[in-house]
């Protein structure tokens, strides 16, 4: 059994000790800081992990049944939980016993009996460091620019949703937009301009998404990249027409007052993924049919069959 014991802030402990004086002085201690919950024995405590997946998990060591070194083998072991930092809390002051628990992966230690101060100086050093790591992590997946999501990034989702579609036999549809003559544009109106017009067309684009599972992101120079899940060639052209037509109509200040316009192509791909497939024809369709776009006018939305363009 594990129960959610107090806290209303943004980081979540876990502590998992079969000592409820224990839990309670915890919880005493960092619940105005953190949301806290507790279990009272080791697989109680893994499946508290896989449920709430908090950010930190204080785990007791000598505990009935299963020990904390147990414990920690098996989150190590699951993907879910792996990289959840483990605090052991002990008596167990040997060498050997310290050593034992950081070969394991155990992030720190605190001892007992423990100090509020020091409890609470330990927490916070982890979740620094998660924080941080987090940040980086985030900066990796987006494009600085428009602060939208990057190529890494949208393959990355478009893997998920891709195994998604696969076993639900669902449509789901890409679109591939290219900002029209983008290199006379930096030529006349200066990179700086050019930056602007990129991040207008960025907003343009999530302006035009409207449900939760779409997805843009930035796919490179001046090209985006949109992922529909649960959309069928009629809704994808639908939704590619309405972001033409809001970025045709955008009208993007320069710094001397007046203002400039874009257009861009848009190729579209829709497919109900085949059992075991890869989606590198389904980009290539999608790509063939933003040529097709381009070589025929440009500001226009075309689709091509996956098929017929191999």
């Amino acid at each position: 059994m594990w129960i959610k014991l107090a806290g209303t802030r943004d980081h979540s402990v876990l502590i998992v000790d079969d000592e409820s004086s224990n839990i309670m002085a915890i919880t005493h201690i960092l619940s105005p800081n953190y949301i806290v919950y507790a279990a009272k024995n080791g697989q109680s405590g893994i499946k508290a992990a896989h449920k709430y997946l908090p950010d930190i998990i204080l785990l007791d060591v000598i505990m009935p049944e299963m020990d904390g070194y147990s414990v920690i083998a098996a989150l190590k072991d699951s993907d879910a939980t792996h990289d959840i930092p483990v605090i052991f809390i002990t008596g167990l002051s040997g060498v050997n016993d310290e050593e034992k628990g950081l070969a394991l992966g155990a992030a720190d230690y605190i001892s007992k009996p423990f100090s509020p101060s020091i409890v609470k100086l330990r927490v916070n050093n982890q979740i620094r460091m998660i924080e941080q790591i987090r940040t980086i992590e985030r900066l990796s997946m987006t494009d600085q620019l428009t602060e939208l999501p990057n190529r890494r990034s949208f393959n990355l989702r478009l893997e998920e949703e891709w195994e998604r579609a696969v076993r639900n036999q669902s449509p789901v549809s890409i679109l591939l937009a290219d900002v029209d003559r983008f290199k006379n544009y930096n030529d006349t109106y200066g990179h700086q301009q050019g930056d602007a017009a990129l991040q207008a067309v960025a907003g343009a684009l999530m302006g035009e998404l409207q449900r939760p599972g779409d997805f843009a992101a930035r796919w490179g120079g001046e090209e985006f990249a949109v992922l529909l899940t649960d959309t069928d060639l009629t809704g994808a052209q639908s939704v590619a027409e309405k972001i033409r037509l809001r970025i045709e109509g955008m009208e993007i200040p320069r710094a001397d007052g007046r203002e400039t316009r874009v257009t861009i192509s848009i190729g579209i791909s829709t497919q109900i993924p085949p059992r075991n497939s890869a989606y590198d024809d389904f980009i290539t369709c999608a790509d063939k049919a933003l040529y097709l776009a381009k070589e025929t006018g440009r500001n226009r939305v075309c689709t091509a069959d996956i098929f017929k363009l191999k």
